[in-house]
Parts: structure tokens; sequence; C-alpha cells
């Protein structure tokens, strides 16, 4: 992890810490991140969750019941670069990081990233189907 990512993570870390005691969810959290650092709604809610790359890829494979050819943190990096760069998670990856950051996977995504899958997978994203 680069230095600025882990600072930013670090920061993060501490400030849903403190968030969280006061009640807020990680949903709202995310939100309140966002005020201060520009990054996606995934990698803004592995950031309230607290979690590295490296503990969201070992609890996705424990989850997803795979080893290291399920997910990469590369491929992680890239999902949470999307749209901008990157690629595009599929649902299934969105919905077992959304386990695991405890959110529903649409949350995971910003409106115009959501508005980019087919509207069967919007809405199983949502919940809906």
């Amino acid at each position: 992890m680069s230095g600025t990512g882990y600072q930013a993570l670090l920061d993060c870390r501490r400030r849903s810490r403190y968030l969280r005691q006061h009640g807020f969810t990680l949903d709202q959290i995310a939100v309140i991140l966002a005020l201060d650092h520009p990054a996606s709604p995934l990698r803004l809610h592995r950031y309230a969750a607290g979690l590295t790359a490296a503990q969201t890829i070992e609890a996705f494979h424990r989850l997803a019941g795979t080893t290291g050819t399920g997910l990469r943190e590369s491929r992680l990096y890239d999902y949470e670069n999307w749209p901008r760069a990157g690629r595009r998670p599929s649902v299934f990856t969105l919905r077992l990081l959304a386990y695991i950051y405890g959110t529903r996977p649409a949350h995971l995504l910003a409106a115009e990233a959501l508005a980019a899958y087919p509207i069967h997978d919007q809405r199983a994203l949502r919940g809906e189907g």
C-alpha cells in the first residue's frame, strides 16, 4: 500500500472508530469520509470498516471458499477505481464485499456506476430480485 493510501486508511480507521462509538452506521461513515477523501464508495466502505486490502481479500476468500485465485489485491484496487479506471466488479463480488463491509451491494457504487449495470443486475444489487 502506498504511503498516502495507508495514511488515508489510518485516518479513516481513527475517524470510523470514533463515529461508530457515537452510533453512526458504516454507510453513514462512508458518506462522511467522502467529504475528505475523493474515493469510490467501494473504497470508502472498506476504509469505514477499517480494513486493509489484504484483510478484505482474506475475508473474501473465507466467504467464497476460494484461495488466491478468487480475488487479488490488485483486482480489488481495480474494482475500487472503477468506473474512472480499473474493472467493473461482478454482482457476486459486490455481494460478498457488501457482506464483509456490513452494507448492501448497491451502496458500494455511485449512482452512475450502478446505472452501468444491466437492469436485472441493478435490481439484484438493490436487493429487489
